[in-house]
């Protein structure tokens, strides 16, 4: 048996981050993972890759649409689709062996096997042939991520019904690419294929498309992509999909009952959202279980069971990558004996879409429930003159002040490059700056991020360049 400080079951955001600040402390740990590679869903076959087809796909689309022209640059492009996989293969394998580097850096040690929990402060590591290997640990934390969630009625192949592992690795541009979820990963994946070509039609069993988001920028967006050729089937929910040779046939309902309805399409992406992973994980060998929705439920990140912890998406709270990297963070720190918070009120969100959508805090609906008194500030990037110059003027930059004092509560950027400026009113809100202290702070010009600036003296109603 093998004695460490820290066990870490799983080697995605936050198992990875968890491994690499404990040896940073100097305590001894090993991280499980069973892939062959480190990075769990987000490097392999989640965030990274769809950002390499995202970026690609948009250059293609400015290439082969009218931006570039409109810009003076003609050409003529043509899509090597095996290049473009290629590149993005090379760019996440060039990340993961960056992980195994800051192991080692770290001295952590990286278990290559699937783990389970075997009765407390145990961990039973089960190796791809099959051989055991059996850890003992002060501390285990349990970091195993999410998986897609599987929709009744609708069979993931892989081959022509999809999770977004299979999205991401096409052999072909999809004719006809019908979308079911919404959310995030449909959007962004979508967003992918249309530009390269596909008809993409998403399906959604809400009125509405990404229901956490601001209503208003979340109408907004849903304008551009349709704009952009995407249609949407709202309020609608798929009761079957059957394939046949190379086209699937769904059948579509109403959500709200009626006349069903059928759509034909060459490749079908299930996208309905993520579900913790826990299968063969062992809780019950400690007395642990998750509750109704899956969840492994925590209290400052530990379990009912003493010394046993969870962190990321197996746990409560977004399924955000860097969500489980603050918790992996806050989590060893607490092992080691230090003071650590998370403060999941300003955990950003983003939608890596064209445009891009980001927000942190509160949305305007959830002020209105809660009966807090707000102000808003508004400005369009129709009024940058950085968006302007790049034609890219889509959006807005939104900031929900408190009426009496004015804190910044809620911050919802739609617009280009918003991923890149919302870390600017996280900042501000872990500070519990007000609206009026951005507004006072000189941006740089000419700069998309002066209508984060702009937004703020909205709230006051004294904008100057709109």
């Amino acid at each position: 048996m093998s004695a460490y400080d820290v066990v870490i079951i799983g080697g995605g955001p936050g198992g990875y981050n968890a491994a690499i600040r404990a040896g940073q402390l100097g305590l001894k740990v090993a991280c499980v993972e069973g892939r062959e590679t480190l990075g769990g869903t987000c490097l392999n076959v989640g965030c990274m890759p769809s950002k390499a087809l995202l970026h690609a796909s948009e250059l293609y689309e400015a290439a082969a649409g009218k931006e570039f022209a409109n810009l003076g640059i003609e050409v003529k492009p043509l899509l090597n689709l095996s290049q473009m996989m290629k590149q993005k293969a090379e760019s996440v394998d060039a990340l993961t062996k960056g992980i195994e580097f800051l192991f080692r850096k770290n001295k952590v040690d990286w278990i290559k096997g699937w783990g389970r929990i075997d009765g407390v402060g145990r961990v039973m590591v089960t190796a791809a042939d099959g051989s055991q290997l059996e850890l003992s640990a002060k501390d285990i934390i349990i970091a195993t991520g999410s998986e897609p969630t599987p929709l009744p009625g609708v069979t993931i192949d892989n081959q022509r019904i999809l999770d977004s592992t299979g999205a991401l690795s096409l052999p072909e541009v999809p004719k006809h690419l019908v979308v079911i979820g919404a959310g995030v990963i449909g959007l962004e994946l979508g967003s992918v294929w249309r530009r390269l070509g596909s008809e993409v039609t998403v399906v959604e069993y809400l009125d509405r498309i990404c229901p956490g988001l601001d209503l208003e920028t979340g109408k907004t967006l849903q304008r551009s992509l349709s704009k952009q050729g995407m249609a949407f089937k709202l309020g609608s929910k798929v009761t079957s999909a059957v394939v046949d040779g190379k086209s699937v046939s769904l059948t579509l309902e109403p959500a709200a009952g009626g006349a069903a309805e059928s759509l034909q399409a060459d490749y079908v992406l299930v996208a309905i959202g993520r579900r913790p992973y826990i299968e063969g994980l062992g809780l019950e060998s400690v007395g642990l279980a998750p509750n109704q929705r899956g969840i492994v439920e925590n209290e400052h990140l530990k379990t009912s069971v003493g010394g046993v912890w969870v962190i990321g998406d197996v746990t409560s709270g977004l399924m955000l990558a860097h969500k489980a990297e603050e918790e992996a963070i806050a989590c060893i720190e607490r092992i080691a004996g230090h003071a650590a918070e998370v403060n999941y009120e300003v955990i950003p969100s983003v939608i890596y879409t064209k445009p891009e959508v980001a927000s942190a805090g509160k949305t305007e609906e959830q002020l209105r429930a809660e009966g807090r008194a707000y102000k808003v500030g508004k400005f369009p990037f129709t009024a940058n003159s950085r968006a302007k110059i790049n034609h890219e003027t889509e959006g807005f930059a939104k900031v929900l002040a408190d009426e009496r004092t004015d804190e910044i509560l809620g911050v919802h950027l739609i617009g280009p490059s918003v991923s890149e400026m919302i870390g600017e009113y996280c900042v501000a809100m872990e500070f519990a700056a007000s609206s009026a202290d951005i507004a006072l702070i000189c941006h740089p010009h000419p700069t998309r991020s002066e209508a984060l600036r702009q937004a703020a003296m909205a709230v006051e109603g004294w904008t100057m360049q709109a």
